[in-house]
């Protein structure tokens, strides 16, 4: 097959004008076509007067090596498959330990199941339907499971998401084709195969971590519910090297290799690894609020008169502005036609983040609003941005009425540094409520002033985004890991042998794809030592 990009077309094409365009551009009768297959399909919004579709194009013809001389600059359709780098020697007793069943964990335990491993899977949560009962009860009843909630259970944080599955990662390896076929084979859309920015929604993530924990299974993979890893075993040689975990109800499981995916919220696991002496250091994130305006207003400013188009959706953006305070300022996990959400795992606090399902058919669209935060705004050790973090949302706990409702303001009183007392025409969607208020009471002052200064900034690229009833809600404190472990070439702990960290929380990934391509990356590195411990 010939690989053919920049083809573009209107919104409303029929299949019979790709054909056609596809003719056009090869100079081939139609005939000649035996096979057209979309690889990747994007929106042209340069114009929204004449919104197009961008293609790239797969195209089995009769007569390839005619075409390709007549057109040398053409190219064969690359090999996009995943390839499983080795196999497991037959009879291999010992087994890796993969903690955490979030997007890394998940795809570190299926590669690794998948090639003969048979991994043990540690989990500190619950089953993922179990785990939305219990989320639901925190959004609906203010009642928080500190073990199970949108950070922890089966499918971590990207369960509760807009399920966004693209990245800026660069993948020669085509891990990140390999997450994507794999939840295809889990039961996602196919298109998100080819769409420039697929997503997949909460509800359908729910059953394809189920369909991805039955494979694990189905090829040896054994899980462990509601066990927390709260210790390592090492060697007696003074080397540190992994020979165990500890779990909070005294058992241990031993192994040789452990891939730590726990997530960017486990702070009590965090706190165990310090203590033991894991290498680590304090790292940036951001801060800020979450903003929601109706999806109509975004709609009309991306897509003009197309508006509601079907191929189109709900629009979503992209923001970014750099504050005279030196501070940048941006717009974070967009969630079009989506909801705001309660996502605290500790009490005493309110952490929102977004929310969508498939459909986008929300009222509102919501973003985060946030600042980069460094280092040297949280001195004194590794652990120091957890406690920053913590102290600003039990301050957005306070603000909030002392309840897990969120402090929220209209951007017109934020803008004018006054505090909201009602608000106005944009229904805020955070469960289980917010309580108008000044979200300057529980944001550092510079967060306030980079913020204050980006909304009308934003406005000139999206008209009415600093509209007077759009609807701040805070605080949004997780969206990164506010540490690393730093690893060394083979993805061990540098100081750690055997402990291999991973994903979000270990501060190498930062959304659902990136953070199943460092699972794949990390299960292929654990693979290669097992087999070279053999040798």
């Amino acid at each position: 097959m010939l690989r053919l990009t920049e083809l573009r077309l209107p919104l409303d094409h029929t299949a019979a004008d790709l054909t056609a365009a596809v003719s056009a551009r090869l100079g081939v009768d139609p005939a000649e076509l035996l096979e057209v297959a979309v690889f990747r399909r994007a929106v042209d919004a340069r114009r929204k007067s004449v919104i197009k579709l961008a293609y790239t194009l797969d195209v089995r013809l009769a007569d390839e090596a005619a075409v390709r001389a007549a057109h040398p600059h053409l190219a064969v359709t690359p090999d996009t498959e995943y390839h499983l780098p080795l196999r497991a020697p037959a009879g291999l007793a010992e087994r890796p330990v993969v903690i955490g069943t979030g997007p890394c964990g998940l795809f570190a335990a299926l590669l690794l199941a998948q090639m003969g491993f048979r991994p043990v899977i540690l989990e500190r949560g619950r089953v993922v339907r179990q785990r939305t009962k219990d989320t639901w009860r925190l959004w609906r009843g203010s009642v928080l499971d500190p073990q199970s909630n949108v950070q922890f259970g089966e499918g971590g944080a990207g369960t509760f998401s807009d399920g966004k599955l693209y990245s800026q990662i660069s993948d020669a390896r085509l891990r990140g084709r390999k997450v994507l076929r794999e939840f295809v084979a889990a039961g996602a859309p196919e298109e998100i195969l080819y769409l420039a920015h697929p997503h997949i929604g909460t509800f359908r993530l729910v059953g394809m971590v189920e369909h991805l924990r039955a494979t694990i299974e189905a090829l040896g993979g054994e899980y462990h519910f509601s066990s927390q890893a709260t210790g390592l075993v090492h060697a007696t040689d003074g080397t540190r090297a992994i020979r165990g975990v500890i779990l909070a109800d005294g058992r241990r499981i031993a192994t040789r290799h452990a891939v730590l995916a726990i997530g960017h919220s486990a702070r009590d696991s965090f706190a165990m690894l310090a203590e033991d002496g894991v290498a680590m250091q304090a790292k940036p994130f951001s801060i800020g609020v979450r903003i929601e305006h109706p999806q109509s207003l975004i709609d009309r400013c991306r897509w003009g008169a197309s508006a509601g188009h079907k191929l189109l959706g709900a629009a979503d953006y992209k923001l970014v502005h750099h504050a005279s305070n030196g501070r940048a300022v941006y717009s974070f996990c967009m969630c079009p036609g989506g909801t705001v959400v309660a996502a605290a795992s500790e009490p005493g606090g309110v952490v929102t983040n977004g929310m969508s399902q498939y459909s986008r058919n929300e009222r509102n669209a919501n973003a985060g609003i946030v600042v980069g935060v460094t280092p040297e705004d949280y001195p004194g050790g590794p652990l120091a941005g957890v406690d920053f973090q913590r102290h600003w949302e039990r301050l957005a706990f306070a603000a909030g009425g002392g309840t897990y409702a969120a402090p929220a303001q209209r951007v017109g009183d934020f803008l004018a540094g006054r505090p909201s007392t009602h608000l106005g025409s944009v229904t805020p969607s955070y469960r289980p409520g917010v309580h108008p208020t000044d979200l300057a009471a529980c944001l550092p002052d510079y967060v306030v002033a980079a913020i204050r200064e980006a909304l009308p900034a934003f406005a000139r690229q999206i008209p009415g985004f600093a509209m007077e009833d759009a609807v701040l809600t805070g605080v949004e404190t997780r969206t990164s890991s506010p540490l690393r472990l730093p690893r060394d070439a083979t993805l061990q702990s540098t100081n750690t042998p055997g402990l291999y960290p991973a994903g979000e929380g270990a501060g190498y990934a930062g959304g659902i794809l990136s953070a199943g391509v460092d699972g794949i990356r990390v299960a292929e590195a654990v693979a290669a030592a097992m087999v070279a411990a053999l040798a």
